[in-house]
């Protein structure tokens, strides 16, 4: 159903655009080892379906949906045109005091979506601004109704949350932490879930762990619940390396937060919208929070765009006073950005016509039975998976954490596999249209190349 082109010339050795050799000088790289990247520069030049080719045409299986946003596979048709189409009629309307029609034609449609009770849309233009949003949301929702002193915001070790200063302070990754001095002040850490001892290799949700929800009792008795305002998690941890909530963790969570009048954000940035086979982690988990956060694929990554999902209680509160007043003062200038919300109409069309949003249950069995197949590859410590999302996590080298993934990553991208690492944990997130095939490529070549590393 999804075909691709075929490959074409085998690479070059000099990094070329349409007009010559390329100057890397001036770009300073995003999460990049720049130095690196530049002494040997891993280019895409074209993307279709579930592949991206280097300008010298060689083809790579994209096993990570570019950078766990693209759920459709690329260039999608209905994406395409929706974008196209919408560009040549109008390219900017202002967002404050003024709209345009395509935003509430997609607010109603992804309300629809949403877990029950979710019922209000914020568009933002990323995840990052997302979490941003939200953090904001529920500490002037609490001021709003009255508890003004709950402004401590409570979240979780290993957890990623965007870059945005808000997003790195309830985040727990270190290394997005420490390069940047101090955080905001009133922000706490729940323990994170990851027990290899206990859970190592399981397959889909851990046995052991749901006890850690238990932390914020601790948290709230060292602060009071009267102080906190919310408690931010991703359901399932991407970005440091796929941590799979143990079973009933977020069950305990959320009854938690409701005995103290705590909101529970979810950031489903990267499980929003088929990785785990639902349309949204908090329906797989039959948990729903008081606010979420979208992005990634809320567009199929085609134009940058976020969203805040709120219940409509918390959005009923601020709709007091006189009403020419602002009532929430947040926004972006490019929020409901008229190409994003295009592309984002295309986007759930397209789900909906090949019913990807359910497609990663289909798929989930042979996806986990092919990483299950590394347990006992060269390095590999823990291999574990949910829906389509996957981590194998190997033993780092001593005194150079990461190298070793690092190496699979590159050796992988030459074999024509894009895999992500994060430390030394390869993570995969295919497009929702793999086929089994796809996912035999990409499972045998780390195969082969784990033989290979150091």
């Amino acid at each position: 159903m999804h075909k691709d082109p075929n490959p074409a010339a085998a690479p070059t050795s000099a990094p070329l655009s349409a007009s010559g050799p390329l100057d890397l000088d001036a770009f300073w790289m995003p999460f990049t080892a720049s130095r690196q990247f530049k002494s040997a520069p891993r280019l895409l030049a074209k993307a279709k379906g579930m592949h991206y080719w280097t300008p010298e045409g060689r083809q790579v299986l994209d096993a990570v949906a570019g950078l766990w946003c693209v759920n459709a596979g690329h260039a999608r048709p209905k994406i395409v045109r929706a974008i196209a189409e919408q560009a040549e009629e109008m390219d900017f309307a202002p967002g404050f005091n003024m709209a345009h029609p395509k935003s509430f034609e997609l607010a109603t449609k992804l309300v629809a979506l949403a877990p029950k009770g979710l019922d209000k849309v914020f568009y933002t233009n990323s995840g990052s601004e997302a979490v941003e949003t939200a953090l904001k949301m529920a500490i002037a929702y609490h001021r709003a109704r009255g508890e003004g002193q709950r402004t401590r915001l409570i979240g979780r070790e290993r957890g990623y949350h965007g870059v945005n200063f808000g997003g790195i302070s309830v985040g727990g990754i270190a290394g997005n932490r420490k390069t940047f001095g101090p955080m905001l002040g009133g922000v706490d850490h729940l323990r994170h879930t990851h027990d290899l001892k206990k859970n190592a290799f399981a397959r889909g949700l851990p046995a052991h762990g749901a006890e850690l929800a238990e932390d914020l009792e601790r948290i709230v008795t060292l602060h009071d619940a009267s102080t906190i305002a919310a408690v931010i998690v991703e359901p399932v941890a991407g970005s440091t390396g796929v941590l799979i909530p143990p079973k009933g963790y977020l069950e305990r969570l959320r009854a938690i937060c409701d005995k103290h009048g705590i909101l529970l954000i979810f950031d489903e940035v990267i499980t929003g919208f088929g990785r785990l086979g639902t349309p949204f982690a908090a329906d797989y988990f039959g948990v729903t929070p008081d606010l979420m956060t979208a992005a990634k694929g809320i567009t199929n990554g085609c134009v940058p765009m976020g969203a805040v999902f709120a219940k409509g209680a918390i959005h009923d509160v601020f709709m007091q006073g006189p009403e020419h007043v602002v009532e929430f003062p947040h926004g972006y200038t490019y929020s409901a950005h008229p190409l994003a919300c295009a592309a984002s109409l295309g986007t759930l069309e397209t789900y909906a016509d090949e019913g990807l949003l359910t497609r990663g249950a289909k798929m989930a069995p042979s996806f986990e039975h092919a990483l299950h197949s590394l347990d006992e590859s060269p390095h590999v410590i823990d291999v574990r998976n949910i829906g389509l999302v996957g981590a194998i996590e190997l033993e780092s080298v001593a005194e150079a954490p990461g190298k070793r993934a690092f190496d699979v990553f590159r050796t992988c991208f030459e074999r024509g596999v894009l895999i992500r690492t994060t430390g030394d944990i390869i993570a995969l997130s295919p497009p929702l249209i793999v086929e089994d095939a796809h996912i035999d490529q990409a499972i045998s070549t780390i195969a082969d190349v784990l033989k290979t590393v150091a």
